[in-house]
């Protein structure tokens, strides 16, 4: 076989090549599903090209990031929300134009993002970073959603915030983290209320280093040291009274079980 004949189009390409340039709007719909690449990137110059068209191709999870780079050019002064989401969705955007694209995204749909099926972590932390920059100004009904709904870091920074409400909502989140609760503990925002909320939860109120941060805290009711400190190791209460200011009554909680264990 001659080089020529090696390097000669299969004609079956080169049809479809020609039709994606001036295919009619119905027939877009099957060329946008066909396998070959350079198909796909004349049917960007085809001028029937319309969003719907667009909407279906990014559906595919077989686009090279070129291709998406070339829908992003080829519609960024008309890029409808629509297409914002569908790019953003698409595991084969690059990161640097998910990041550029996600501030247009709702609250919601970027939760969606977090939790999106093959997007790459870069894409995801992009999206909860984002989320992380709205808070303070989002309304503490999408914040009780959030609490519901959202990751690990996005529960944590809510749960800082030390609203009663919004403390219980986070403390049920199965994606809470220990630590972030000890965070809140040893922070400003604790209050008697939200301490005995986790002093009290099912989940939380066994953890040994939650106990031991309550029991650090001047806001702790006296409650919590009556049902505690017997159960806690000499040393540690010790440690505690040593180390930590408490306020008056429950040094005098900490005396008193000081003086039973060591005998008057």
């Amino acid at each position: 076989m001659s080089s020529r004949e090696r390097n000669k189009p299969n004609p079956d390409v080169a049809k479809k090549l020609v039709q994606a340039l001036t295919a009619s709007s119905d027939a877009l719909f099957q060329l946008v599903l066909n396998a070959n690449e350079e198909v796909l990137f004349n049917t960007l110059k085809n001028p029937h090209l319309s969003e719907e068209h667009l909407l279906a191709l990014l559906k595919r999870r077989d686009l090279s990031t070129d291709l998406l780079d070339r829908i992003h050019q080829r519609c960024s002064k008309t890029l409808s929300h629509r297409l914002i989401l569908a790019l953003i969705k698409n595991p084969a955007t690059s990161d640097f134009l998910a990041r550029s694209l996600m501030p247009h995204l709702r609250l919601f749909e970027l939760v969606d993002v977090c939790f999106l099926p093959g997007a790459g972590a870069d894409k995801r932390l992009a999206a909860e970073r984002n989320i992380l920059q709205r808070l303070p100004t989002t309304p503490l009904g999408n914040k009780l959603t959030l609490a519901r709904r959202a990751t690990a870091n996005i529960v944590g920074e809510l749960l800082k915030e030390g609203h009663p409400t919004l403390t219980e909502i986070c403390l049920s989140s199965p994606r809470l983290k220990e630590a972030s609760i000890y965070q809140f503990l040893t922070g400003p925002k604790a209050t008697a209320e939200t301490i005995s909320m986790i002093a009290r939860h099912q989940r939380w109120q066994h953890r040994t280093n939650l106990r031991q941060a309550i029991l650090r805290n001047q806001k702790t009711p006296d409650v919590w040291f009556t049902l505690w400190l017997p159960n806690l190791s000499l040393p540690i209460i010790k440690q505690m009274f040593s180390r930590q200011r408490f306020n008056a009554s429950q040094k005098h909680l900490i005396q008193n079980e000081l003086k039973k264990r060591c005998g008057g």
